[in-house]
């Protein structure tokens, strides 16, 4: 590298997911050319994004305040809950315009592989709600991967003996991709024919 300052750029940029070095590179030179205003207003929105951006309290959904404008919201269904692993996929739904529930975003899934396990993942807080709140049901919408299956069999066992019903999305989306790439048709058949967990010939029947 030319210079030091542009190196320790690079590595910044390139610690992003999905980014290598020459696209690190490329963007370090892009902002490198953009005007001093440009880049005070880059970096402070970046700050303040970091500094001011809570996650809610009950569901783990990401906002200004404690509290979502989801669960505040006294609109909602809140004897529904979708369990989602991040917050694209909350938005995938969202954008659907067809589910009036609530959410708990877990925040992953489990995965051994990369060092994920239950303790990792909000996983608690969703067995607490179900059994506090006025749950009937909890719908599984998470990755048609293995370790989105995993993650719904092990949660299924922390809710059985509960009165909560738990379904899952029926498989219009394909096995091995993830929600938030789902088109929203598929999203909202999936949604609306949903079936009872149990009906599922996954990882949870393989697992028993």
């Amino acid at each position: 590298m030319p210079s030091r300052l542009i190196d320790r750029a690079v590595d910044q940029i390139a610690g992003l997911p999905g980014v290598g070095r020459r696209t690190a590179l490329r963007l370090a030179l892009h902002l490198l050319g953009r005007s001093e205003d440009e880049v005070r207003r880059f970096t402070e929105a970046i700050q303040e994004m970091k500094e001011g951006v809570l996650s809610c309290t009950t569901c783990g959904n990401l906002g200004e305040q404690e509290t979502c404008g989801i669960c505040a919201d006294v609109r909602r269904d809140g004897s529904r809950i979708a369990v989602v692993e991040d917050l694209r996929d909350l938005l995938a739904i969202e954008g659907t315009g067809h589910y009036k529930g609530r959410y708990h975003v877990l925040g992953g899934v489990i995965s051994p592989m990369d060092g994920v396990g239950p303790g990792d993942l909000r996983i608690e807080t969703l067995v607490e709600r179900a059994h506090s709140e006025v749950v009937e049901e909890v719908i599984f919408a998470l990755p048609t991967t293995m370790e989105g299956d995993t993650t719904a069999f092990y949660i299924d066992k922390r809710l059985r003996g509960s009165a909560v019903k738990v379904t899952t999305l029926a498989r219009g989306v394909a096995v091995g991709d993830e929600l938030q790439y789902a088109d929203e048709l598929t999203l909202i058949r999936s949604l609306q024919q949903r079936l009872p967990y149990s009906a599922q010939s996954g990882v949870n029947d393989s697992m028993s």
